[in-house]
């Protein structure tokens, strides 16, 4: 079985694709398009850029085409088609997220549930599929250096940035840190790591008013010690304008607080209330004792769809 998954390039992307290929259980081809401008302004209604078709030496859709597509983004939906005529129909495509257009060329479509899209190759889960699973999960292996020398039980923090309006001025984040300062009583240490999209001078700000001098706070320079603080840490604090990220967390032994920024997405905060509904999620205020609940992970779930579907095509 040949499994391809193509994306533009963005790291949630490729995550939630990899995550699906490595669930079903194959080698899968990583594949990463970039259209020229106007044919990625086009996308996903308009055709690929002339340069990738199947045909042109290079193309990253050139035959031999996979028995598995997993594509996401916006940008990759044109390519979609294309593999899906190429192949007469034998390629299993796979779309991740909402195409945002009718879907009737896909053999599945992922969506989350709070974007609440219907049809007959429409599956939801409330959580994103991702592939740390077995880091999550596994005690072995080597730790980020400062986080496997902070003092456990740790507390761990992780930032996002503003996107579907959430708000990440230096208000926020210095009410964000005297919030944690009285969180971390219950801990011996903290960790905190931004996101790509954390403005810098949220981060100073909330650096400032954190007093914790001995917090460890990822400073951008080596690997992000994203994965480690996740599976190191007794209790999360987790922002909740990513729906990756909130994910990412519920799939942990941790016990997770969300952190909503003003101006979050009303589909946001519905996904976090019902995460809070299914006890998975609370709701962060200025306290974060230690608790206990049952990791949430739909990527296996949705793998298991698409196998149940291929099985019965």
């Amino acid at each position: 079985m040949t499994i391809w998954t193509l994306t533009d390039g963005k790291i949630g992307d490729r995550v939630q694709c990899a995550g699906v290929a490595a669930a079903l259980g194959g080698e899968a081809l990583e594949k990463v398009i970039a259209p020229s401008p106007i044919f990625a302004a086009l996308a996903p209604y308009g055709p690929i850029d002339p340069k990738d078709a199947p045909t042109k030496s290079g193309s990253a859709i050139a035959h031999p085409l996979p028995d598995i597509l997993i594509a996401s983004g916006r940008r990759a939906i044109p390519y979609a088609r294309v593999v899906k005529r190429e192949s007469g129909g034998k390629t299993f495509v796979v779309l991740l997220k909402d195409p945002r257009i009718p879907a009737h060329f896909a053999d599945l479509v992922w969506t989350p549930e709070h974007d609440r899209r219907n049809g007959a190759n429409v599956f939801s889960t409330l959580t994103s599929p991702h592939g740390l699973g077995p880091a999550l999960t596994n005690d072995e292996g080597a730790l980020n250096g400062a986080v496997r020398e902070l003092p456990k039980p740790m507390l761990g923090v992780v930032l996002g940035g503003p996107s579907g309006g959430a708000r990440y001025g230096e208000a926020a984040a210095a009410a964000l840190a005297m919030a944690i300062n009285e969180a971390s009583k219950n801990y011996q240490s903290v960790a905190v790591t931004p996101s790509r999209r954390t403005p810098p001078g949220f981060v100073d700000t909330f650096r400032r008013n954190l007093s914790d001098n001995d917090a460890y706070i990822w400073g951008g320079a080596g690997d992000n010690p994203y994965t480690d603080i996740l599976r190191s840490a007794e209790t999360l604090i987790v922002a909740a304008d990513s729906h990756n990220m909130m994910s990412e967390a519920a799939a942990t032994r941790a016990g997770v607080y969300a952190w909503r920024p003003a101006g979050l997405a009303k589909k946001l905060d519905w996904f976090v209330s019902e995460l809070e509904r299914a006890g998975r999620v609370r709701r962060f205020s200025a306290k974060a004792s230690p608790f206990s609940a049952a990791p949430i992970d739909a990527t296996a779930e949705i793998a298991a769809e698409i196998t149940k579907r291929l099985r019965s095509r």
